[in-house]
């Protein structure tokens, strides 16, 4: 247990919160165990978090962040593709990304698509590339549209059915 002494506790409660998750996963974090393990009283927590909701979206935020930065590494590490197809290697790899965090991370992987959300954090998907794995996807299908690699008419609806051919087959694994 790390001792909690002052300022930017609802940055080490969340800290702490991910952390959990990541063992535990979206049940084994619990507010006032999270307060317990950053070193604060569990009112402490409450003047930093409503609920457990509030929390468990802050850390869904996280993991969801980390997911997203996890496709853009494969995305960039991609250094050549056969003539035509780097729109499809991309694809490719945005799956294979959201597959070994699933296997990797199942904790954060169950906290990030439990659907905890507060009222002040909508559901965001297609907006940010740095934060937001959906919309590391859109980009990546946009490309294959301008690319030519896919006609446009075909390009609504396509990350629904990409998301829940990787969403299943993850949860399967």
């Amino acid at each position: 247990m790390t001792t909690y002494h002052h300022g930017h506790l609802r940055e080490a409660l969340t800290s702490t919160a991910f952390d959990l998750a990541r063992t535990e996963g979206p049940d084994g974090v619990v507010l006032r165990e999270v307060a317990r393990r950053t070193g604060v009283s569990h009112n402490a927590a409450y003047r930093h978090f409503a609920d457990r909701d509030e929390l468990l979206a802050q850390v869904a935020a996280m993991a969801m962040t980390q997911l997203a930065r996890a496709m853009q590494a494969r995305i960039d590490a991609v250094t050549e593709a056969p003539p035509g197809l780097l729109g499809w290697v991309h694809l490719a790899e945005v799956g294979r990304a959201y597959v070994e965090f699933a296997l990797a991370e199942p904790g954060l992987f169950g906290i990030a698509f439990a659907a905890h959300r507060s009222a002040d954090q909508p559901a965001k998907h297609g907006q940010d590339v740095e934060t937001d794995p959906y919309a590391v996807l859109g980009r990546v299908l946009d490309e294959l549209v301008l690319a030519g690699q896919i006609p446009p008419s075909d390009r609504s609806g396509a990350d629904e059915a990409c998301w829940a051919a990787v969403h299943g087959f993850s949860l399967l694994h």
